[in-house]
């Protein structure tokens, strides 16, 4: 030990925000919105707990901590019906219900401002626009408008996506759902020939699994030869969780292939049949 310098008790290393950030962001792969502490009381519960919660895309993430990696409960608010009764109570804090179609969720903020913002974002994502709120101050609205384009653009990705399914091989659930327009009802190989005669319509297929029950995504690109790689995508209830180093649990399936190509920024691209219009201009 150096002279003069007294030594330390090792300490446990922490992770650096910038870490922690990336790794939500690849285990959700939704954008991030607005963030910061909630007091969460379910209908079924009778007290608040406090988690810091993130709001990403349509999706609420409760994590136990603000500096845990992982979330420890989700909530898709995609389908909320309204947000009522914001009400500063005796400690400044805002209380607001999140109205949904499967129950009721209690929000509660450290303080009346901090509860308007939370419902002003929550609603300009589900409702797509900007509430009318005397309380908001301009910076608060012009976050909210930045939020509203990013999630319009969002949308319009995911729907350019989405398409009815063209082949009736597909497992049983994508009958009741609306499939991505690179969904193909195909093998393995067979998508791996797709991807290899016609790189021009996209280079990512989203498929049946081997067990017709799941999912799976077949991608191809060129890094100094051509690569092929397969991806599992499973089906767990209303969610799905794509088979990676680390598992990314998504929504939707059109979620799943928006993940890919928002984090390879637009390298891998939804396999699409082009039509003989599409290709012949003057046809």
């Amino acid at each position: 030990m150096l002279r003069g310098v007294r030594e330390q008790p090792e300490e446990t290393p922490q992770p650096a925000p910038r870490q922690i950030f990336h790794e939500r962001q690849r285990i959700t792969g939704l954008p991030l919105y607005f963030q910061g502490y909630l007091s969460v009381r379910h209908s079924r519960c009778q007290e608040f707990r406090v988690y810091w919660t993130e709001l990403r895309g349509t999706m609420l993430f409760f994590y136990d901590d603000k500096k845990s990696p992982t979330y420890s409960e989700k909530l898709d608010i995609s389908a909320l019906t309204s947000a009522v009764n914001v009400y500063p109570d005796e400690n400044n804090s805002a209380h607001f219900i999140l109205m949904l179609p499967n129950g009721e969720l209690e929000l509660k903020a450290n303080d009346y401002k901090c509860g308007t913002e939370w419902k002003g974002f929550i609603l300009t994502v589900t409702k797509l626009s900007v509430p009318p709120d005397e309380s908001l101050v301009p910076g608060q609205l012009t976050r909210m408008h930045e939020v509203l384009e990013k999630e319009k653009k969002r949308r319009i990705t995911l729907n350019n996506c989405s398409s009815a399914s063209l082949n009736t091989k597909s497992p049983p659930s994508s009958t009741l759902t609306t499939m991505p327009a690179c969904f193909h009802a195909v093998s393995r190989q067979e998508a791996t020939e797709m991807l290899e005669k016609n790189p021009s319509w996209g280079n990512l297929i989203l498929r049946p699994g081997s067990d017709s029950k799941n999912y799976a995504i077949t991608i191809r690109y060129e890094l100094n030869a051509p690569q092929l790689k397969h991806y599992r995508v499973i089906s767990k209830g209303t969610s799905y969780v794509i088979e990676l180093e680390r598992r990314v649990t998504l929504p939707s399936l059109q979620d799943v292939v928006s993940y890919f190509v928002t984090q390879t920024r637009g390298n891998l691209k939804p396999f699409v049949i082009q039509t003989r219009a599409a290709e012949d201009p003057a046809f």
